[in-house]
């Protein structure tokens, strides 16, 4: 979603949650004094966080990378599948490779904890207003990345195709019928710039090597 979330006027709505009661306490305490911004509500847990913006409406996340139990990855991964689910901003330590994973799950910003506080009220302002925020980073780079275009489903459609199966298998597998796996297919195909199963299945596996490259380089997942 890159349009404005506060076309209106009204305060931006902000959910926080992070493991840590000590800054979920300060961060709340932050965006209470700000005129700005209106504090919906708090989690210790990503469950916590998913239950509350799917039954409220909240424009903004900031969360923890490290969540329990989820984690961050996989709630944005979760949240992206979800209509008006809220930008996330991920607000965490800036160790290794952090910020551009957090981009490649989905988020819309990374805010290092070592920064100022005001620095991530101007991040959640910018994210409001339809923008990216990934110091360091080159964002246009990273949006170019194929598996960022794909939807959790589609994830899941790549997954089961690199294990070569049919339609029929693959229908059966995901519990779905054979013309919604050839729909799926088809949007898989075009967003990874692919003609067929088999360069399909080729992408994955590269994929699958350039992740276990960093991996063994130390690079944290």
């Amino acid at each position: 979603m890159n349009q404005s979330v506060n076309d209106s006027g009204a305060p931006i709505g902000i959910m926080l949650a992070d493991s840590n009661p000590l800054v979920l306490s300060a961060l709340s305490e932050i965006i209470d004094r700000d005129p700005r911004f209106s504090l919906v509500a708090t989690s210790a847990t990503a469950e916590g966080f998913l239950g509350t913006v799917m039954r409220v409406p909240v424009q903004i996340g900031v969360i923890d990378w490290n969540l329990p139990a989820l984690g961050g990855a996989k709630l944005i991964e979760v949240l992206r599948d979800q209509a008006n689910a809220p930008r996330v901003v991920v607000y965490a330590e800036d160790t290794g490779d952090l910020p551009r994973l957090a981009m490649t799950a989905g988020a819309a910003a990374f805010a290092p904890r070592s920064s100022a506080a005001e620095t991530l009220l101007e991040t959640c302002m910018d994210v409001a207003a339809g923008k990216m925020v990934f110091p360091f980073l080159d964002v246009r780079e990273l949006q170019s990345d194929p598996i960022h275009q794909l939807s959790r489903k589609e994830r899941v459609m790549l997954e089961a195709l690199s294990k070569g199966l049919t339609n029929r298998e693959l229908a059966k597998e995901l519990s779905i019928s054979i013309n919604t796996v050839k729909f799926h297919l088809s949007n898989l195909f075009e967003k990874l710039s692919v003609k067929n199963r088999a360069q399909a299945i080729a992408f994955y596996y590269s994929s699958r090597l350039a992740l276990e490259r960093d991996q063994g380089d130390g690079i944290p997942r």
